[in-house]
């Protein structure tokens, strides 16, 4: 018995000694851990304290959001910019029975808001926990509301894009959406210099939102916004009007679809004005349809009709298959395959015989032009189409813009080429149109269209020249456009100024099907003065339905008017003189 006790109490005492062992390694790795978390925190608080504090600042880190930069026209006329509103929120979790009760709350807004009392109660007593008071409140009513300093009452500052002057060039501004960060026009292709800041000011906030000032705190930079840069278009605000004008006056009057008109100098590629009709406000663009917002001149693409005739004169002219004194034979109608194909005005002059080129473009000779591109082989015709842009983007700085349509020259038939040689075989949009006759305009140089104005460094960059045919073709294509409508009665003709211009008309063709519509495109294009060209303007007008259609009696007008008021705005020198023959004029006539 006594063995047994023996044998249980040195078994306790072997417990009890392993048990003291254990605690004593506890308590000596709890000495151990209590040391290296003092030292640890030593280093951090003492040693190491510049890696942490800026890792605080990090934390407090803020800056004023950024402003787009403005839109200017070429005279500093502002078209787009930036305004700042305030949306007024209330926290249910902040009421109380005091000062920030729903009754108390909705009596002192009442009147800064201009809302009735009952209307900003039944919101304030709405159950959601964040309740919008009030949405796009200026900067001022924000200031009033700011110092009433009720705790459940929050302002959430916010950009909006403002166009001053409403309805004005906004196929070239497009639209710019805070919130979705989605833009059309310049809008889009300048985002990133609008966008882009050079001088960020950077301070600390409390977690409650408070600005901490400290010695390198500028208390004047906190409380503004940094801004982008601001852009400058090519667009003339006055110039611009006028088209946007006439445009829908003429669209109006004639019940047409759509229409456009397009001012360019021909010299260095700058759009002055670019109107497009059906328009919108870019304020309220939401409310727009797609087809008001689509800028269908760089996207759509249509047979031009006889401006065309111009490009195949020059091409073959620049090939050296004709000259400005050449005829061609003009039978008034002939038979490709099985189409037969007339001039319009074949009842008229059934048989003109061998015609002038002047007389080619004043009567808008089909069959005329089809001999002159049959002076030229499939390939070396749209080797020269090309040259001058069709197929191809023009390059403008405007997004979604088209190659247009232009079939190789390999799959060409005698069809084809005939009515290539009018119009009627390629597709184009209207900036390519405008691009192209540009070169006859410019000693046979073409400019890329701009709308943006460059520094001369990014002109560099950004503007390319290319030259598509002689400075004398240029010249000669000039006269004889000039001549014909000197010679003729068109309504383009102006008093004081030598006009190179040709109107067209060409059938629509059907969107999803084979044949044509009822409808027409009537265009007309040119450039003045003739005799040293300073400005190039194109009318397009799709759809007309009432009166007579044609290029001369629907878009002729919009060309006359615009063209009259273009020059009195950029005060052109006159350039009709009895004693200086149309004949003679040259690039340094005046």
């Amino acid at each position: 018995m006594e063995e047994r006790r023996a044998k249980r109490s040195r078994a306790e005492n072997k417990r009890t000694k392993r048990f003291d062992n254990i605690v004593s390694w506890l308590y000596f790795m709890f000495i151990l851990f209590a040391a290296a978390l003092i030292i640890h925190l030593f280093f951090i608080q003492v040693i190491d304290i510049k890696k942490y504090k800026v890792r605080a600042q990090k934390q407090r880190a803020s800056q004023n959001f950024a402003v787009r930069g403005d839109i200017y026209d070429r005279n500093g006329i502002k078209l787009a910019t930036d305004d700042v509103f305030y949306n007024i929120f209330a926290r249910r979790v902040d009421y109380d029975n005091d000062e920030s009760s729903p009754e108390v709350i909705a009596k002192k807004l009442a009147p800064i808001l201009k809302m009735s009392k009952e209307e900003l109660l039944k919101k304030l007593n709405s159950q959601d926990q964040i309740i919008a008071v009030k949405k796009d409140v200026d900067r001022n009513t924000a200031k009033q509301v700011a110092k009433l300093h009720l705790r459940a009452i929050s302002l959430d500052k916010k950009n909006t894009r403002v166009y001053p002057q409403g309805t004005m060039a906004a196929h070239v501004l497009g639209y710019y959406n805070f919130d979705a960060d989605i833009a059309n026009g310049i809008e889009y292709a300048a985002k990133d210099k609008l966008e882009h800041v050079e001088n960020t000011v950077q301070y600390q906030k409390t977690q409650k939102g408070k600005i901490i000032y400290d010695f390198s705190t500028d208390p004047v930079a906190t409380a503004q916004n940094p801004k982008g840069q601001d852009v400058t278009l090519t667009i003339d605000a006055a110039i611009q009007h006028v088209c946007e004008k006439e445009l829908a006056k003429m669209v109006e009057e004639k019940k047409a679809l759509r229409g456009t008109v397009i001012v360019m100098n021909p010299r260095n590629g700058e759009i002055l004005a670019y109107a497009v009709y059906p328009n919108y406000d870019p304020n309220n663009y939401k409310n727009a349809t797609p087809e008001q917002i689509k800028n269908w001149t760089l996207t759509d693409v249509f047979p031009p009709g006889s401006t065309f005739k111009t490009i195949t004169v020059a091409s073959a002219m620049e090939l050296g298959k004709i000259n400005e004194d050449s005829t061609v034979l003009d039978t008034g109608k002939t038979t490709i395959g099985n189409w037969e194909i007339k001039n319009y005005d074949y009842d008229i002059r059934p048989y003109p015989g061998h015609i002038s080129l002047e007389y080619l473009f004043e009567h808008s000779s089909n069959i005329g032009s089809i001999n002159v591109a049959k002076t030229m082989t499939p390939q070396e015709f749209y080797e020269s189409l090309k040259k001058f842009g069709f197929g191809a983007k023009t390059g403008i700085d405007l997004p979604g813009e088209s190659s247009g349509l232009l079939p190789y020259w390999n799959i060409w038939d005698q069809g084809i080429q005939a009515t290539m040689s009018y119009g009627y075989g390629t597709s184009v949009t209207a900036m390519q149109m405008i691009s192209a006759v540009s070169a006859l305009a410019n000693d046979g140089v073409k400019v890329t269209p701009h709308v943006i104005k460059y520094s001369p460094e990014e002109e560099a960059l950004k503007v390319k020249r290319v030259q598509v045919v002689s400075p004398q073709t240029a010249h000669s294509i000039t006269r004889l456009l000039a001549q014909s409508i000197n010679h003729g009665r068109s309504v383009i003709k102006m008093d004081k100024y030598n006009v190179a211009a040709k109107t067209g008309t060409s059938r629509k063709p059907k969107e999803n099907a084979a044949g044509y519509t009822p409808y027409n495109y009537t265009s007309t294009i040119g450039y003045l003065p003739a005799s040293n060209p300073q400005i190039l303007v194109y009318v397009m007008i799709d759809s007309a339905k009432v009166g007579a259609i044609w290029g001369n009696t629907v878009a002729g007008p919009v060309f006359h008017e615009v063209t009259t008021q273009v020059a009195r705005i950029l005060n052109l020198k006159p350039d009709k003189n009895t004693n200086i023959p149309v004949k003679n004029l040259s690039k340094n006539t005046q």
